[in-house]
């Protein structure tokens, strides 16, 4: 494994951040709201699943007595 000094890694971290493409305020914005939005629907379609499966489970107890 090749050492290198702490100036020379700094140098290299730099570089490579530089060639990283940042999104925009509003492209976290918008992409945000999407995951939020879709957070939103999953937990209301695992609820409604957990309520229809949770009333179907009840269902089947009751058959038995």
């Amino acid at each position: 494994m090749a050492k290198t000094n702490p100036f020379t890694f700094i140098q290299q971290v730099r570089a490579e951040v530089s060639k990283v493409t940042w999104p925009s305020r509003r492209e976290t914005l918008v992409t945000t709201v999407m995951v939020l939005i879709m957070v939103f629907l999953a937990a209301i379609f695992f609820f409604l699943a957990d309520q229809l499966l949770g009333w179907g489970v009840g269902q089947l107890l009751t058959l038995g007595r």
